[in-house]
């Protein structure tokens, strides 16, 4: 019953149906001082230095296990989205934040791991509008909830690796 439930309110995220949007959402001041200034190579270093190296689908695997913690991966893009955008549990707002989706690194054909709920501030996102599907990037977060049982991430730097 459960898991049903879980499958349930995921196909409503996804077809936009949810109704409930609360009025605001806490700062999170990681993400509001990347928005008030751009981060420096040297900020970027100090971020990585005290990151977890991890991959995508290890992540998706434990997620409680990165909760609270700043990571590093690599994966190849997919596209920008709105999956997970105003879910309560883990709210971020559609008017301030967009979602990207990345390829899955275990199989030979294009499936998103849409487990990995990845977010970043619509701002710093216009940045990376030129992005194409299967781009390497490089993705610096912050692991902040496990609802549903799936990672949601707070990226607070994007690289494209060319």
């Amino acid at each position: 019953m459960k898991r049903i439930k879980k499958y349930t309110i995921l196909i409503l995220m996804i077809l936009g149906l949810t109704s409930i949007q609360p009025a605001t959402s806490a700062p999170n001041p990681v993400l509001e001082q990347s928005t008030t200034k751009p981060i420096t190579s040297q900020q970027t270093n100090n971020i990585e230095q005290n990151a977890i190296q991890v991959t995508p689908l290890a992540v998706v695997a434990n997620p409680s296990m990165f909760l609270n913690k700043t990571i590093v991966m690599t994966a190849k893009f997919d596209k920008f989205s709105t999956v997970g955008l105003d879910y309560p549990p883990a709210l971020r707002a559609t008017e301030d934040y967009i979602s990207f989706m990345v390829y899955r690194d275990d199989t030979q054909h294009d499936i998103p791991l849409s487990e990995l709920k990845l977010f970043m501030k619509r701002t710093d996102a216009q940045k990376f509008i030129d992005l194409k599907s299967k781009d390497k990037i490089k993705i610096t977060g912050k692991l902040f909830s496990t609802a549903l049982g799936d990672a949601w991430v707070d990226v607070i730097v994007l690289e494209s690796i060319k």
